[in-house]
C-alpha cells in the first residue's frame, strides 16, 4: 500500500490517499503563522487505521515544516504522540520564549 500525502492549504490541513484512490484516507489539520505551525486535529478514516497512514501524514507534515524552519505546536495528541515516539522529530517542538519572574 502507497500513502501519497499533499498540503491543501486552502483547506488548512495535510491530505492523504492510499494507492492513488481519490477518497480521502486521512487528514491533519492545521494552523500556520510565518514561524509556527500548530497541529490541531488529525482524523484517520476506519479501514486505514493501523496502515500507516497517520505516520505518513505525521512524518509528511514535520518534514515539511523542518524545510520550512517552522517550530511545531503539537496540540493534537496523535501529533503529540507521534513525535515523542519520533526523537528526530522534537527538535521542531515550540518552546516558549517567556520567563517566569520571581
Amino acid at each position: 500500500m502507497t500513502v501519497e500525502v499533499s498540503d491543501v492549504p486552502e483547506a488548512k490541513r495535510y491530505e492523504a490517499r492510499v494507492d492513488g484512490e481519490t477518497k480521502v484516507a486521512g487528514v491533519a489539520e492545521y494552523i500556520r503563522t510565518t514561524e509556527l505551525v500548530a497541529f490541531v486535529h488529525t482524523e484517520v478514516e476506519a479501514e486505514y487505521e493501523g496502515a500507516g497512514v497517520g505516520s505518513a501524514l505525521a512524518r509528511t507534515a514535520l518534514d515539511e515544516a523542518r524545510a520550512a524552519n517552522l517550530r511545531v505546536l503539537a496540540t493534537c495528541p496523535f501529533f503529540a504522540g507521534w513525535i515523542s515516539r519520533h526523537p528526530e522529530y522534537q527538535d521542531l517542538l515550540y518552546q516558549s520564549r517567556s520567563q517566569v519572574s520571581d
